[in-house]
């Protein structure tokens, strides 16, 4: 029977435990936010050569969560990236199946190493010194990645400690509970429930190996616990897709199913080979040191995953096929305005992200390109076929310009520094290519009035109006290889022929109203003639600011050389 004392002590060092584990999940959130912003470009890298090749995509599924120290993380960018068309259930599948592998590499970490205080202590001495004096952000980045790592090491040190641990007490409780939660199934359920409420499957396993190494918890058991922790952190990419497209959702099932696939098939083998697979682990790291113990569990951890994807990477078409029969397609087809390249699960990868931002942006370039050349088809040979087209970019480029603007604005605050630039030149640009997508629908409108009030421009006006709108497609060619390529070789070229558009403006206006009190041009074309010069050099303006926003977040010409 316990007395009021050792209650109270028992209570003390659960709450030190528990601390343990909250400062070790801050350490992991730490470090894993300053390698992501330190590898943003490398991230960006990886999942540019995505493809249908099933090895790479284990590769880039690896690589990624690697970085970013999160299988959950990376599942939800897939998610994302899959509900905005950007990559295929068949290419998402493979990155699923190497994100398991790539999330290991935190348990070898926690077992490798034993004297976690001075490490500890070391590195955060370290963060202290890059991050309270130095300027540059990669420094900063570099000392937030030593405080994570640091608090990683502090929050082991205070689990393996003996006020947690290490006390009698806790040894006690933990071996009677074992006692009774023997079963493999109870195991695999703490274990799903465990990582499902702190939404780590590497903290989780993290806390597993300690208590391994503490001896609070005998392997054979543990074993158990690990394969339960993988499929506890489908949850967070089971959250992820709600209300996501069908597609996301199916991303989200074939990450589950694939781990309770692995997991059924582990317990199977060592629920019947327990003890052979308890001497095969403990034949690889010997002895009862506790980095041994330790690295017993985190071995097991990188062949049940390892295995599992090896074993299951030649079937992802039917993993596919099964997804697809269990997640209908909706009936309902009629399809809604949503961006083509973004979706809001990735804020949590900023220079992800980023990336993608960039494609819907040069995607919306496109349309205000088409356009601009579907309207003046409509003007010189007199056809409205193409109303119809113009109105539907037209839709696409104003929930662009709004859709993507709050995007930017819930992004802004965890980008790096450096980014803050480009973040500020994209609202700009935005802005500018809606005013040009007003501009081309005018010229649309234009051009269908007169048609159906059988008007016409003289043959000067049109000639006119022909060499203007051909120096502002020159304009839009360069502005757009500057924009989407950040070429800025010819942005001098830019501004020179911004410059003859307005001196055009100014010949065109003063030759059209000489013609007209000469009577050579209809008084009821006037106004349209009027209305598509004065458009033409507003679209060459912001031309020029889109061309200059890769120098200058306002398109300022006056910071260029």
């Amino acid at each position: 029977m316990l007395s009021s004392g050792d209650i109270m002590q028992l209570v003390q060092s659960l709450i030190w435990l528990l601390a343990g584990v909250g400062v070790f999940i801050v350490g992991m959130n730490f470090m894993g936010d300053a390698l992501g912003k330190s590898a943003g470009n490398g991230m960006k890298t990886l999942l540019g050569k995505i493809s249908n090749n099933r090895f790479s995509g284990v590769g880039i599924g690896a690589g990624v969560t690697a970085i970013i120290q999160s299988s959950s993380a990376t599942s939800v960018m897939v998610i994302g990236l899959v509900n905005a068309g950007v990559m295929t259930l068949m290419q998402a599948t493979p990155i699923i199946m190497g994100a398991n592998i790539g999330t290991t590499i935190t348990g070898v970490l926690v077992a490798l190493k034993n004297d976690y205080f001075n490490m500890a202590m070391y590195l955060l001495a370290f963060a202290g010194v890059m991050m309270g004096f130095a300027k540059k952000e990669k420094i900063k980045i570099a000392g937030s990645l030593c405080s994570g790592l640091g608090l990683i090491f502090v929050g082991l040190e205070v689990m393996s400690s003996d006020q947690a641990f290490g006390n009698p007490l806790v040894e006690t409780l933990f071996t009677n509970i074992f006692s009774v939660i023997d079963h493999p199934l109870l195991l695999i359920l703490v274990g799903i429930i465990f990582t499902a409420l702190i939404q780590s499957s590497s903290a989780a396993t993290g806390v597993v190996i300690t208590m391994v190494g503490t001896g609070v918890l005998p392997l054979d058991l543990a074993l158990f616990i690990v394969l339960g922790a993988n499929i506890g952190t489908c949850v967070t990419a089971l959250l992820a897709s709600i209300g996501a497209q069908v597609n996301a959702k199916r991303v989200a099932l074939i990450h589950f199913t694939f781990n309770v696939i692995g997991t059924v098939i582990f317990t199977a083998i060592i629920w019947i080979f327990r003890e052979p697979m308890v001497n095969l682990l403990i034949s690889f790291f010997p002895g009862d040191d506790p980095m041994s113990l330790q690295m017993r569990v985190s071995a097991f951890h990188v062949i049940f995953n390892v295995t599992t994807t090896l074993a299951l990477l030649p079937f992802v078409k039917q993993l596919v096929k099964y997804s697809c029969l269990v997640i209908k397609d909706k009936e309902d087809t009629k399809e809604e305005l949503a961006l083509k390249y973004i979706d809001d699960r990735l804020l949590a990868t900023p220079s992800v992200a980023l990336g993608q931002v960039k494609k819907e942006m040069d995607y919306m370039f496109s349309l205000v390109e088409e356009n601009i050349r579907l309207s003046f088809v409509t003007m010189e040979n007199g056809s409205v076929e193409h109303g119809k087209k113009i109105a539907e970019n037209e839709d696409i480029i104003n929930f662009t310009n709004s859709a993507l603007t709050k995007f930017l604005i819930k992004l802004s605050p965890n980008v790096e520094q450096s980014d803050e630039t480009f973040i500020g030149s994209c609202f700009h640009v935005l802005n500018d290519l809606e005013r040009i997508g007003d501009h081309a629908e005018n010229f649309y409108e234009i051009g269908e009035e007169m048609y159906t009030k059988k008007l016409t421009f003289s043959e000067i006006a049109q000639c006119d109006i022909k060499e203007m709108h051909g120096a502002v497609v020159g304009m839009l060619e360069i502005a757009k290889d500057a924009f989407e390529n950040l070429n800025d070789s010819r942005l001098p070229e830019l501004a020179t022929i911004e410059n003859k558009v307005d001196a055009m403006k100014r010949d065109l206006t003063a030759s059209h109203f000489a013609r007209l009190a000469e009577g050579n041009c209809s008084m009821d074309a006037s106004p349209y003639y009027s209305s598509v010069v004065v458009g033409l050099e507003r679209v060459a303006d912001h031309l020029v600011n889109i061309g200059y926003s890769i120098v200058n977040p306002v398109g300022s010409q006056k910071d260029f050389n």
